[in-house]
């Protein structure tokens, strides 16, 4: 796989670090920027410098408070991986992303793999993922239920024998007016380009699966691969959509 060229702002051992663990390489003119800002990595572009800069964070800030006070296994995104009493599955993230609902059903005890194949969004979810593990209040538990995989998901998935769930939230363009989903989309989107093989993930993500799949998606986008779903699960903004084994 070829090295992704962004600016690094650091020490040159930081630097050195990151360009060895995560296929990057340093490019001062790039406009893609990652630097350390009280010990968190975050990501910042150049012709958009009003942005605070994009990082993951989950000891603090909204995780936090979703952690606490979200609805613990009485939320949606619960009840779509089949989440309830006795019934705690692994679940395969395959669109990991900066890890936030990977890490809403590690707190609420699913072991999760997240995979993530973009070399700059996998390096600032190890980030987030590191500090979290040195946290005192959920550090154990995020160590033993989050792990990391930086691979494409479809060779991922093709080297796994089976997983009882596979979580896909492709990237898809939004409608919504929120600054937070503003500011990463658009970062997002500069950063990675189309998500234009993401209807293909499910059918490796089927074969996979050995209880569901679940898709999350934008209330008014089509079905993945418009392959209609066994049942949904709605939101005021999204919908999960299932695709359940038999």
């Amino acid at each position: 796989m070829s090295k992704v060229r962004v600016n690094l702002a650091m020490e040159n051992d930081q630097r050195q670090r990151l360009c060895n663990q995560f296929s990057l390489e340093h490019d001062g003119s790039s406009a893609f920027t990652l630097a350390y800002d009280n010990k968190a990595l975050g990501l910042t572009h150049s012709l958009r410098p009003k942005m605070t800069p994009v990082l993951v964070d989950f000891v603090g800030g909204a995780q936090a408070h979703r952690r606490k006070f979200g609805g613990g296994r009485g939320q949606a995104i619960a009840k779509a991986v089949g989440l309830k009493k006795g019934a705690t599955p692994s679940v395969i993230d395959g669109t990991a992303g900066l890890g936030r609902d990977s890490f809403v059903l590690a707190s609420l005890g699913c072991f999760v793999t997240m995979v993530e194949r973009h070399p700059v969004v996998a390096a600032l979810l190890s980030d987030g993922l590191m500090r979290a593990i040195e946290d005192p209040e959920i550090g154990v538990w995020v160590e033993q239920r989050l792990r990391l995989v930086v691979q494409s998901t479809t060779d991922f998935l093709l080297s796994q024998p089976s997983a009882d769930v596979v979580y896909l939230d492709p990237m898809y363009p939004h409608r919504a007016k929120s600054a937070q989903v503003k500011k990463e989309m658009a970062i997002f989107q500069d950063l990675v380009g189309a998500d234009t093989d993401a209807d293909l993930l499910l059918a490796s993500a089927k074969a996979v699966a050995a209880k569901r799949v679940v898709v999350k998606r934008p209330d008014y986008a089509e079905p993945m691969a418009n392959c209609p779903p066994s049942t949904q699960i709605l939101t005021k903004k999204n919908r999960f959509d299932l695709y359940v084994r038999n």
